[in-house]
């Protein structure tokens, strides 16, 4: 039977997922209490835990406060005093307690489905600006760390079935740099129902035409298709993979921080 991790390897593991959870510190207690200072508890989206802070109705109040952190990305420190349970207080040691409530916060995610040329660069790219980046292409050689370097994680299997096997929310970015129509046609349908705050498909205006009008015959909705940016990227005349890339990244920045993409000068 395997042990289960420290909090510390747990929340190791939360940062190479780029998942999210919290963290609840004791951090000062007095008198007589259930847990000292250094005492730790990680709380995880569906409100199971790892570690305790004290049990009891304090600690379900500090998992109800956990939780709340986490949907407002905001710490808070929280006090209680154990005395009197007639008067709402969640125990009778007769000790006050802190406990500081950290949110784990994930990274923005980016997905590169497409593992050549342009995929690698914007993956390097979207890397070094703080992204967590998945890799995936249903050609398994070239998804691996040693083909595609610059990827958190690698998805080797069809586009269809990624949004079945990696968490896609609301912070997901997903860049197409595909090889041709046919792998978007088979895979864009179970995509385009996912939150992803962006999906962007390479190519030109021809081939995203055409791609479009494949996509509207076999059944998807119109409102659907019209999520996509294609051709992505803001219009610098890119040639190169890495100035392709600036271009792609360029975009979801935009859109991130909800600017205009016009030059500062004019501003």
């Amino acid at each position: 039977m395997e042990a289960a991790p420290s909090i510390y390897q747990a929340l190791a593991r939360l940062e190479s997922r780029n998942e999210t959870g919290v963290l609840c510190t004791v951090v000062h207690s007095q008198g007589a209490t259930p847990r000292h200072p250094g005492s730790k508890m990680l709380v995880y989206p569906d409100g199971s835990i790892l570690g305790s802070v004290g049990g009891g109705e304090m600690e379900s109040r500090v998992i109800a406060e956990a939780l709340q952190s986490l949907a407002d990305e905001q710490p808070r420190r929280l006090q209680y005093t154990l005395s009197e349970p007639e008067r709402g207080d969640p125990g009778v040691c007769g000790g006050q307690m802190e406990v500081f409530v950290e949110p784990v916060l994930t990274k923005p995610a980016l997905i590169v489905v497409g593992c050549g040329h342009v995929g690698k660069a914007v993956a390097r790219l979207a890397r070094w600006l703080g992204f967590w980046v998945a890799a995936s292409d249903d050609r398994a050689e070239l998804c691996t760390p040693e083909s595609f370097p610059d990827a958190d994680a690698y998805y080797p299997l069809p586009l269809a079935e990624l949004p079945g096997k990696l968490q896609i929310t609301s912070t997901t970015y997903v860049v197409l740099t595909t090889r041709g129509v046919p792998v978007d046609v088979q895979g864009l349908p179970t995509l385009l129902g996912s939150p992803a705050a962006y999906i962007g498909v390479i190519g030109s205006q021809r081939r995203w035409a055409t791609t479009r009008k494949a996509l509207l015959e076999q059944g998807t909705p119109a409102e659907k298709i019209d999520r996509v940016r294609s051709p992505m990227g803001l219009e610098l005349n890119a040639e190169t993979p890495e100035e392709i890339a600036v271009s792609i990244l360029a975009e979801i920045i935009m859109l991130r921080n909800r600017a205009d993409g016009q030059p500062m000068k004019r501003k």
